[in-house]
C-alpha cells in the first residue's frame, strides 16, 4: 500500500521551489499528451487502447486471403516508382511460397530507401486481388533483420492525435506502468470474486498475450474490464456518500409551515386542486424544509405536470417563516413565466415579488437589488442574472433552479459555490459578501452560518439507474401524473417534401382559430448548414397565410422586442409563431394545437419532447409534425421513432440516455470530462449495484482505503459529479 500512497508523479517534475527557471519548451508529443489529461503516471495506466493489432504471428505470403488482414515477412525483389494515372511506389516483396505487391499512393524518398531491393521488411495490412495477383495498399511496413523475435503481446493502439505517434504513446505507457502506484488500496474481500488485481488488469488491457479473446476485449466482458468499471464505479459511489455527508454537516434554517399561514392561504385560492402527485412531493419538501439540515432535492416530472406550483408553495413555506426565496431559470422566456404565475398567485397575499434578469438595466434594476437587500422583496426570479456579485441577499433561506441541466456543469458549479457557507471568522460581516449566503450574522447551530434548502427542478426525468449513479447525494421527487383535462399530443413524422401540406395544415388550424408554433434549429441562412432558417421560414409563411398575423421570435432580439412577440402570440392576437427553441420550455398557450419542428433530426430526444410539450396543454386535440430531411443517421431515426411510439416522458429520457450517454445526457460535455470512463450504464448495473452497496460499508470500516480509492479515479473531477 506504500506505492499507492505516494504523490503522483508528473511527466515533467515541476522546478524546485524558490528556483527561477527560464520557460521549458515541450516537444510536440509532450504537449499533445498533456491536451489529452496524461499528466501523471496513473493518467497513462488508465489511458486504455482502442483497439489491438496482432503482430505476434507471421504467415507465408502464399496463405493470404482476398479482404482478411495478415502480416508477412520477405524480402524486396523491386522497387519502382511508376506515373499511370498518379504517381505510385510500387514494392515487391517475396518469400517461399510466393509474391505481394505494395502499393503506396503516397510516399517520401525515404521511404524508397527504406523499402530498396534487398531489404527484408515486416508487412502488416489487408491483401487484395489487383491486376498484377495479391496487393496491399498503404500497409505497415517495418525493416527488420532476418530472425528478429516477434511481440509477444498484441499492440495496442491508442486514442490519440497527430502530434502524438503511436510508438511514443506506448513507450510512454511502458514506462508509466511500471511507475504507477497501482497497489491495492482496498481491503482484500472488497472486489466482486473472480477478478484480477487492478495491476493485472491493466497489465493485461495494455499488453493482451496471444489467445487472449479480443471479442471479450473490444465488448468490455473481459474479467480485466470488469474490475476498471467496478473500481470506477465504486470510486463514484464513494464520492457521492463523501458529499452526502459534507452537506448533512451544514445547518439551515428550519421552515416549518403554520396552520393558516401563506401556504395554506395559497392552496385555498389556487383556481385549480392539486394532483394526488403534487401533494405527495409538497409534503416531501415541507419534510425538508422543517429541517435543520440544507434540502438538496430534484423535483422531476413530465412537461405540463405542474411543477412550478409546487415551487411557488415551496416559496411560501420559506417567506412565511421570514426567509426570502430565489427562482432562477435558464431563460428570460421562462423565467418571466414563472414570475407572471408567482405574482398572480403570490402578490394578493401581499408578497412583493421582483424580477431580475440581465437585459433588465438602470435605476430600475438599482431599485429591485434595493428591495432584495433589505429583504422588501421576498421572492426573486430571473434568470442567472439571480447570482451575479452585485446581488445581495437580506435572508435566503430557499434557492429554486429550473431546468437546472440546462445550466451546463460550469453554470451549476458556480451556483453551489454561491451557495455554500461562508467559513467562520473569514473577516468582518461587511467583507463576507455572500451573494446566495444569506444574512452573514446569521448563525447555525456550532457557529456556523446557515445555507439556504436547494431545490432543482427539471422536466428530463432521470432514470434509475442514472439516478442511482450520479445523484447517490440528491433526494428525487417525481410528479408522476399529469393534471386531469390534457389531451394526448399526436405526434407524426414526415419527410420534408411534405412541407405544402403541413402549410395547408396550418391553414385549416387557422380557420379554426386555434394556434401554431413552427421551430426552426437557425435564425438566419448559415454558409455551413444547409437548414431551413427562422427568418426565411417567416416570411415563406407570412406569404402563404395573408389573413394571418404570423410572428418571429429568437434570441437575438431585443428582450422587449421579445417581450412584445410572445405578449401577442399569448393574448391570442398572433396565430402563427416561428421561433427557435427559445420557446423550449415555460411556454403555455392552451390555445396552442400545432407544433411543427423543422429538421427534427438535428434536436436533441429530450429537446424533441420539451417542444412537443407546448401543444396539448389545454382540452384541444394537438398534434406535434415532426419534419425531416434525408439521409438520416441511426440516431436521428431512433430519436424520432421514440417520439413517434410515446409521449411518456420517462420512457423517453430511458431511450435518451441509450441514445447519448450518461454524459451528453447530463450536460456534463461542456465539462470537457466525461463522467463515466470505462463503465456503461445500459450493460454494467450488477457491478453498480455491488458498488452501491459496498460503498457505505468501505466509509465506515476503512476510511483511509475509501478516500485512496477517490483520488485515485476522480483527483480532481469529483465536483463534477456533484452539479
Amino acid at each position: 500500500m506504500a506505492d499507492a500512497a505516494a504523490p503522483a508523479r508528473r511527466l515533467k517534475p515541476p522546478v524546485g521551489e524558490g528556483v527561477a527557471a527560464a520557460p521549458v519548451k515541450l516537444s510536440a508529443p509532450v504537449q499533445a499528451m498533456r491536451r489529452l489529461g496524461l499528466l501523471r503516471d496513473i493518467d497513462l495506466a488508465l489511458h486504455l487502447p482502442l483497439r489491438y493489432e496482432d503482430e505476434t504471428r507471421l504467415q507465408p505470403i502464399g496463405t493470404l486471403r482476398d479482404g482478411e488482414a495478415g502480416q508477412v515477412e520477405g524480402l524486396v525483389v523491386d522497387c519502382r516508382v511508376e506515373q499511370r494515372s498518379r504517381r505510385q511506389l510500387l514494392v515487391r516483396l517475396q518469400d517461399d511460397s510466393g509474391e505481394l505487391l505494395l502499393r503506396f499512393l503516397h510516399f517520401y524518398p525515404s521511404n524508397q530507401k527504406q523499402m530498396a531491393v534487398g531489404q527484408r521488411l515486416r508487412v502488416r495490412g489487408e491483401a487484395r486481388a489487383g491486376f498484377f495477383g495479391r496487393e496491399m495498399v498503404h500497409p505497415v511496413v517495418k525493416g527488420v533483420a532476418e530472425g528478429a523475435p516477434l511481440p509477444a503481446a498484441l499492440t495496442p493502439v491508442y486514442p490519440s492525435s497527430a502530434q502524438l505517434p503511436q510508438a511514443y504513446l506506448r513507450k510512454a505507457v511502458v514506462s508509466a506502468l511500471g511507475r504507477a502506484p497501482l497497489a491495492e488500496v482496498l481491503p482484500p474481500d472488497a472486489p466482486p470474486a473472480g477478478m484480477p488485481s487492478l495491476r493485472e488488469a491493466l497489465q493485461l488491457l495494455h499488453h493482451p498475450p496471444p489467445g487472449t479473446p479480443l471479442a471479450a476485449l473490444e465488448d468490455r466482458s473481459h474479467p480485466a474490464w470488469q474490475r476498471l468499471k467496478w473500481e470506477e464505479l465504486l470510486a463514484q459511489q464513494l464520492s457521492q456518500l463523501q458529499a452526502q455527508a459534507g452537506r448533512a454537516r451544514l445547518r439551515a434554517p428550519a421552515l416549518a409551515p403554520r396552520a393558516g399561514g401563506l401556504r395554506d392561504r395559497l392552496l385555498g385560492v389556487l383556481p385549480f386542486a392539486l394532483t394526488a402527485a403534487q401533494r405527495r412531493v409538497v409534503a416531501e419538501i415541507a419534510a425538508d424544509l422543517a429541517r435543520a439540515q440544507p434540502m438538496n432535492r430534484l423535483l422531476q416530472g413530465d412537461v405540463g405536470s405542474g411543477k412550478t406550483v409546487v415551487a411557488a408553495l415551496s416559496a411560501a413555506a420559506a417567506i412565511d417563516a421570514g426567509w426570502q426565496c430565489a427562482l432562477m431559470a435558464p431563460t428570460e422566456i421562462l423565467a418571466e413565466q414563472h414570475f407572471r404565475k408567482l405574482v398572480d398567485w403570490l402578490q394578493p397575499q401581499g408578497i412583493t415579488v421582483a424580477w431580475l434578469t440581465g437585459s433588465r438595466k438602470g435605476k430600475g434594476r438599482t431599485q429591485m437589488l434595493a428591495q432584495v437587500a433589505s429583504g422588501e422583496a421576498m421572492l426573486v426570479v430571473g434568470t442567472h442574472a439571480v447570482i451575479q456579485h452585485d446581488v445581495a441577499f437580506h435572508r435566503l433561506g430557499l434557492a429554486i433552479v429550473d431546468e437546472q441541466h440546462r445550466f451546463g456543469v460550469a453554470q451549476r458549479l458556480a451556483l453551489r459555490q454561491k451557495l455554500e457557507a461562508q467559513a467562520p471568522g473569514a473577516g468582518p460581516p461587511q467583507a463576507r459578501h455572500t451573494p446566495l449566503g444569506g444574512d452573514p450574522r446569521e448563525r447555525g447551530a456550532g457557529g456556523s452560518h446557515f445555507e439556504p434548502h436547494l431545490l432543482m427542478m427539471s422536466a428530463t426525468p432521470i432514470p434509475r439507474t442514472l439516478a442511482m449513479t450520479y445523484f447517490a447525494d440528491l433526494d428525487v421527487s417525481t410528479i408522476d401524473e399529469l393534471p386531469p383535462g390534457r389531451t394526448p399530443v399526436l405526434t407524426k413524422v414526415f419527410a420534408d417534401t411534405r412541407r405544402s401540406d403541413v402549410v395547408q395544415r396550418i391553414r385549416e388550424e387557422v380557420a379554426r382559430g386555434r394556434q401554431v408554433y413552427w421551430v426552426c434549429p437557425l435564425v438566419e441562412e448559415s454558409e455551413h448548414l444547409d437548414l431551413q432558417n427562422a427568418t426565411a421560414t417567416h416570411a415563406e409563411l407570412g406569404a402563404a397565410l395573408p389573413g394571418a398575423m404570423v410572428g418571429l421570435l429568437h434570441g437575438r432580439m431585443p428582450a422587449a422586442e421579445k417581450a412584445a412577440v410572445m405578449s401577442l402570440f399569448t393574448q391570442g392576437q398572433m396565430q402563427v409563431l416561428v421561433a427557435t427553441t427559445v420557446i423550449e420550455v415555460g411556454v403555455d398557450v392552451p390555445n396552442a394545437s400545432l407544433m411543427v419542428i423543422e429538421h427534427a433530426e438535428r434536436f436533441g430526444l429530450a429537446q424533441l419532447h420539451q417542444l412537443r410539450g407546448r401543444v396539448g396543454r389545454g382540452a384541444v386535440a394537438s398534434v406535434c409534425v415532426l419534419l425531416y430531411t434525408t439521409p438520416l443517421s441511426d440516431t436521428g431515426k431512433a430519436r424520432l421513432k421514440a417520439m413517434a411510439e410515446t409521449t411518456d416522458g420517462f420512457e423517453i429520457a430511458r431511450r435518451d440516455l441509450d441514445i447519448r450517454g450518461p454524459g451528453e445526457f447530463l450536460g456534463a460535455r461542456q465539462s470537457g470530462d466525461a463522467l463515466l470512463r470505462f463503465a456503461d450504464l445500459a450493460k454494467d448495473d450488477q457491478l453498480l449495484q455491488h458498488a452501491r452497496a459496498l460503498a457505505p460499508r468501505l466509509l465506515a470500516g476503512h476510511p483511509a482505503a475509501a478516500q485512496a480509492q477517490v483520488e485515485r479515479w476522480l483527483a480532481g473531477r469529483s465536483e463534477f459529479l456533484k452539479a
